[in-house]
């Protein structure tokens, strides 16, 4: 007889050799002995956790001479039959080639008649996700009424693909990951029973690349086994596997904690020689970093570790590392593993993520470095700097407010809306320069660009119609063409926040804002300038008197001057 793969050899032939499905096993035997079989079943789950193997032992245990019983016997005709696969009554169906609505036509019209050899016709529908949707359609009456002679076992790796409808009426039952002890086990029993020797990291290294499937643990198995010559080494685990030896990601690991780029690359470099690809490569060494952090955070579950065995040099180098130094391993090398999916040259994105791993600083007990902590510590100067400057021009503001003041500036009698600050106004006035200015009108669209730039619009769309009109060392007069405008930025604590924060980024000086609506500051100007005419500090004698109030005037307003009629 030719040579057959172990996975096939070895395959469940009783619902005791299913590994890691307990769960599914015990229903499946109390529902046998108990009698109380359903019409249609749905088993799901990853590849290679025995779907199709508990079917297949299901439908001998239904047609078993010996039933009702909780595991076939394999030894009458009907279990022999169904495992060598002549009896014609099970029938196996792989839906991903015949995902038509006419092959599911065949079935519901051959549903009708009863089985020729044993007690219960059995579909086994493998990949039932890849039947179409007419496909679906036709097996709905099927499945919720077959006759009682028909068994339906469906099995799918992507139950989210199936409707809601068929699933419905299935009993569910859900195949979990295998767990590497498991896998180990059941290779142990296999290696035992064909003499053949093998090393345990090697069984250990092939249980947890096979990623929870038994099947693939077994194939990988065959191979190594191939590979080797006398016994099964870790070497030839690595090698079929395409894994990186435990050593070589320690040795990388204690060379990024001692800062050595030198040693970290030469050790790659090694790797990449042995063909490793740098992808598998970067995807171990997450797990390598995990599986520490599980280990700094529960040294006891063992069984969970994805990719380290517990040894020695291990638990020494997790004891050096920190946990927060450890996330940053682990995001480095994420984002590593994103950007080498979409370039052609893995192996430069492999040595740049070695690199940058080997310059991150530990960061200290609040979880920031040393120079996180000096810029946090100028960042929270320079916030209490402007929050001094915003309570003393608060207070300014309060007292100017409390202080009953004649308004300057004729008002309508009975007026509702936005009243501007006039005393304010006029005390900015007083210091105000046309340097400064020309200054703020000078960054004003630069300005207006930079709100819009850090997602400010609406801030940004009350300046449209607006200009500064005055302006002084640490104060700025805003106009706004209508009222209503003013008054929305006015009561706008962020509007006002977010202008003096800009001013500040652009002229590096910390302002206040007030703002005026256009018609009430052409009252208040004129208000301002005839006062400062009738200043007796500004009429020192009859031929002095215009030239110097006009070019006070002019410095405040430049070409905006109003006349002034006495």
């Amino acid at each position: 007889m030719s040579y057959q793969a172990l996975y096939r050899v070895w395959r469940p032939q009783a619902f005791i050799d299913v590994v890691g499905q307990e769960h599914v096993t015990k229903t499946l035997q109390n529902a046998l002995v108990q009698q109380k079989i359903s019409h249609a079943y749905l088993f799901s789950g990853p590849r290679g956790t025995g779907k199709t193997s508990a079917a297949k032992i299901l439908a001998k245990a239904v047609n078993c001479e010996k039933a009702p019983v909780s595991e076939p016997c394999n030894q009458c005709p009907a279990c022999l039959g169904i495992t060598d696969g002549s009896i014609p009554d099970v029938i196996e169906i792989d839906a991903a080639s015949n995902n038509g609505v006419e092959e599911i036509r065949d079935i519901r019209d051959k549903v009708k008649y009863a089985p020729n050899v044993v007690k219960y016709k059995v579909y086994i529908v493998d990949e039932v996700h890849m039947l179409s949707i007419g496909a679906f359609n036709a097996l709905l009456k099927t499945l919720e009424e077959p006759p009682k002679h028909v068994i339906f076992i469906l099995a799918t790796t992507e139950p989210h693909k199936i409707p809601l409808t068929i699933i419905s009426r299935c009993q569910r039952f859900d195949f979990k990951r295998i767990t590497p002890q498991d896998i180990v086990r059941r290779m142990d029993l296999i290696l035992e029973e064909t003499k053949v020797q093998c090393d345990e990291k090697a069984l250990n290294i092939i249980a947890r690349a096979a990623e929870g499937g038994m099947r693939d643990a077994l194939s990988l198995l065959d191979q190594a086994i191939s590979f080797s010559e006398d016994s099964v080494t870790v070497e030839d685990a690595l090698t079929v596997t395409g894994s990186v030896s435990q050593n070589l990601l320690n040795r990388l690991a204690t060379a990024i904690l001692q800062k050595d780029v030198g040693s970290a690359l030469e050790t790659v470099g090694e790797l990449l020689s042995h063909g490793k690809d740098p992808v598998r490569f970067i995807e171990d060494f997450i797990l390598y970093y995990r599986d520490m952090l599980l280990y700094k955070a529960a040294p006891n579950l063992e069984e969970t570790f994805e990719r380290v065995m517990l040894d020695n040099e291990f638990q020494t180098l997790a004891d050096q590392v920190a946990s927060t130094q450890i996330y940053q391993l682990i995001d480095i090398l994420n984002k590593t593993q994103q950007e080498m999916r979409w370039t052609n040259h893995p192996r430069i994105f492999l040595e740049v993520a070695i690199v940058k791993l080997t310059q991150t600083e530990a960061k200290e007990a609040g979880g920031h470095t040393s120079d996180e902590v000096g810029q946090l510590i100028a960042k929270v100067n320079q916030l209490e700097k402007e929050l001094k400057f915003l309570k003393e021009n608060g207070s300014v503001m309060q007292q100017e407010s409390a202080q009953p003041t004649q308004p300057k500036a004729p008002q309508r009698a009975g007026r509702k809306g936005f009243q501007a600050p006039v005393g304010r106004i006029n005390e900015i006035l007083k210091y105000a320069t046309k340097q400064d200015l020309q200054q703020i009108k000078g960054q004003w669209g630069q300005l207006i660009a930079k709100l819009i730039q850090n997602q400010m619009r609406s801030q940004a769309a009350l300046l449209n119609d607006a200009e500064p009109v005055a302006a002084s060392g640490d104060s700025v007069i805003i106009k706004f063409k209508y009222e209503i405008h003013c008054q929305m930025a006015m009561e706008n604590s962020r509007f006002i926040e977010a202008i003096s924060h800009t001013i500040h980024e652009l002229t590096n000086k910390m302002v206040s804002i007030v703002g005026v609506p256009e018609d009430q500051w052409v009252s208040i100007r004129e208000s301002y300038i005839q006062d400062q005419q009738n200043d007796p500090d500004h009429q020192t004698n009859e031929q002095q008197e215009e030239e110097p109030f006009i070019a006070e005037a002019k410095k405040l307003f430049g070409s905006e001057l109003v006349e002034i009629k006495d």
